[in-house]
């Protein structure tokens, strides 16, 4: 075989193995949670550069990130994230926002 031709076929297969897992990284991608824990993150250092969320706080508010991180894992562990796991990290995000917010804005300061 020539050259050109093992390199044509190893291209093909390599194609193909890519093409097929990519349903398989669709279903356990979830690009607008990423995002939403991005930018609570962002928040929550925000606050503490600012000086609106003391040391306890912002403590707390990792700590609690992470255990959303966490079942966010454990949920895409079986390699399918489905609506109603979407939903369950969505409501532990809107209960973490309000954790921010309180902490933003509860008069403690550092």
């Amino acid at each position: 075989m020539k050259k050109w031709q093992k390199m044509a076929i190893a291209g093909l297969v390599a194609g193909s193995v890519a093409l097929g897992s990519i349903p398989a990284l669709a279903e356990t991608t979830s690009p607008r949670v990423d995002k939403r824990e991005a930018y609570q993150q962002g928040r929550i250092y925000r606050g503490v550069d600012s000086g609106k969320i003391t040391p306890r706080e912002f403590n707390r508010l990792e700590r609690e990130q992470a255990r959303i991180r966490g079942a966010e894992a454990r949920m895409k562990a079986d390699g399918v994230y489905t609506r109603r796991e979407r939903l369950r990290t969505n409501k532990m995000l809107n209960r973490s926002n309000r954790h921010v917010y309180r902490a933003k804005h509860n008069r403690r300061v550092r």
